[in-house]
């Protein structure tokens, strides 16, 4: 239940009651009308704006508005008192019984608590990773990794259909250079001596079990064969191998897309061209010369004639060259057929995780996808900075398996899955974030995933020590749905409550903003209430959660902390982080 959702209802019904007796005008848009907690609780419960917005369409004084509303809002059941405060802003207080039962709505809710139908269903797409597959992944691609798995899981809590794809960019001329890496481990493995790997070839020995494999697959067939023989087969073996490290790397942290789409299927299966078709039918495609760029010059600027796509009737900068002079197809052209596959597969809402380094390209994409779906497809791309690795504030020095970076798995088998994902999300995508691994280990309030981890952990504790205090008990989460929930009256305990009431709007505020890292941000908030109460335990014996001359208030305790659990165990869940019960 999102108790929010409720009265903006219930507020929509007193608006339209008031349009009904002519005390306000009639069909009053209500879209920019917010129902949230007030910034100070001393106000109360809930607070509206409703006046405020209103002021203009009913040409009324907003302190007028705000007094009928809080009339209608007075004669509600559940109601304690309504205050108009400033120029109009309306503060709710409910009736004290009103939050203490949401405890036992939680419970009754478990995992389903706070999901909602926000998304209609509606099919979105969310690409990211889509790491070139010639090694293994790094630590900056750890955190778009990590980003675009929550994001996924954020949208699907909040009723969107999504599929997690991966884009494999194995057309390219840097997958020749991984066969040529690859062919020289195979020539190692066939015993010939390599003194050292050829200027702009990948160093790293993560190759060397791929030329081992390729040693025992096919012999020496190719020990001295040309390269126009080998090539072709090599890449394709050395791509899979790399595909199966990244897989293996991803599985790492529990990542797993539903879609591996290639890309040199769209050139193979000849899926370029009706792309380009659609948009050479709406006049989008000439012949041109493009202006020499000032600075550094990209990939696709000829000097010649190009085939070119009017990225600048879409906001762009320039035109950008889909096939060269030669004929051939360019990287932007792959990109335009890619994305019209996923528009024809039926996805409205398209989602690209890109690093950092990509925020030149974002321009020409957004062209592009405005020229073949125009306003019916939402496109957004999430630009995630990179990551500084520090440990005790000192730069990490570079991995010996990658060659000249600090892999994905290091990180991972150094401080585990459920470290690396939450620490990544404690920032937004687009901030630059320091991992530093002697910091993210340590037991303290400072370290984010210890002390969310540590309240969950405490709540299992607390439950094992009642469960022995009391051998006849009853703690499952039905029984403790059913508890007296009216001893909820100090107000360390209501703040809780409070805090878990804001969980379902605040699970959709951050599906809409397309924002995960708000859920880790909230879990420490609800921890940090948590332990609060416990430690207000220590110093007054009647808010212990375990009062062994009272069954029936420990009962109500355990119910409260055990819908904490629950809670904390579902931000995690979509967050990808596994809870603990005992540390």
């Amino acid at each position: 239940m999102n108790i929010f959702e409720s009265y903006l209802g219930a507020l929509g019904t007193i608006i339209s009651d008031l349009g009904a007796a002519d005390k306000l005008p009639r069909d009053l848009d209500l879209k920019n009308v917010t129902i949230e907690p007030p910034r100070d609780a001393s106000h109360g419960d809930i607070s509206t704006n409703v006046a405020m917005v209103l002021t203009k369409q009913a040409r009324m004084k907003p302190r007028d508005i705000a007094e009928l509303v809080a009339e209608g809002l007075n004669a509600l059941e559940d109601v304690e008192k309504v205050d108009v405060a400033g120029p109009g802003f309306i503060n709710i207080t409910l009736k004290p019984h009103v939050i203490q039962q949401q405890v036992s709505t939680i419970l009754k809710a478990a995992s389903s608590y706070g999901r909602s139908a926000l998304g209609k269903r509606e099919r979105v797409n969310v690409e990211y990773v889509s790491v070139n597959p010639t090694g293994p992944l790094h630590v900056g691609h750890c955190r778009g990794a990590i980003f675009g798995d929550a994001l996924a899981s954020l949208l699907d809590f909040t009723g969107y259909d999504v599929s997690r794809e991966y884009y494999i960019n194995d057309a390219g001329g840097q997958i020749d250079v991984l066969a040529r890496s690859a062919y020289v481990r195979y020539q190692e493995a066939l015993g010939i001596e390599i003194e050292e790997i050829p200027e702009g070839l990948y160093p790293g020995a993560y190759l060397i079990p791929v030329g081992q494999a390729l040693a025992k697959e096919f012999g020496d067939k190719w020990r001295d064969a040309p390269e126009n023989e080998w090539l072709g087969e090599i890449r394709t073996f050395a791509t899979n191998a790399m595909m199966d490290l990244i897989r293996a790397d991803l599985d790492t942290l529990g990542i797993r897309h539903d879609v591996f789409f290639s890309e040199l299927t769209l050139h193979n299966e000849n899926r370029i061209q009706p792309a380009l078709n659609q948009l050479e039918e709406k006049g989008l495609i000439y012949t041109g010369v493009l202006e020499a760029p000032k600075g550094t010059k990209p990939d696709d600027w000829e000097e010649r004639p190009q085939t070119l796509f009017k990225a600048t009737e879409f906001g762009d900068d320039v035109d950008r060259a889909v096939m060269k002079s030669d004929g051939s197809w360019t990287y932007f052209a792959a990109d335009v057929a890619y994305h019209y596959d996923k528009i024809q597969r039926g996805f409205t809402t398209l989602i690209d995780v890109w690093g950092a380094d990509h925020g030149g390209y974002v321009k020409r994409v957004e062209s592009v996808i405005k020229a073949l779906g125009g306003d019916k497809i939402d496109f957004d791309v999430r630009l995630c900075q990179m990551v500084k690795l520090l440990r005790g504030g000192e730069p990490v020095k570079m991995s010996k398996r990658s060659g000249n970076f600090i892999t994905m798995r290091d990180i991972v088998e150094e401080v585990g899955k459920d470290v690396v994902r939450f620490i990544m999300l404690t920032r937004k995508n687009d901030a630059s974030l320091e991992f530093d691994f002697t910091k993210v280990t340590e037991q303290s309030k400072d370290n984010p995933v210890f002390y969310v981890q540590y309240a969950h952990a405490r709540v299992h504790s607390v439950l094992r020590k009642a469960q022995a205090a009391f051998p006849d008990l009853d703690i499952s989460r039905a029984a403790l749905a059913g508890a007296d929930m009216s001893v909820f009256t100090d107000p360390s305990e209501q703040a809780l409550i409070k805090n878990m009431l804001n969980w379902p709007r605040l699970v959709e505020s951050a599906a809409l903003a397309r924002e995960p890292h708000r859920i880790a941000y909230y879990l420490y908030e609800l921890a940090s209430e948590f332990h609060a109460l416990w430690n207000k335990g220590n110093d007054n014996v009647d808010l212990r959660f375990i009062i062994e001359d009272d069954t029936q208030k420990t009962v109500s305790r355990l119910a409260l902390i055990s819908a904490v659990a629950s809670l904390i165990a579902t931000g995690l869940d979509i967050l990808g982080v596994e809870p603990v019960e005992e540390m």
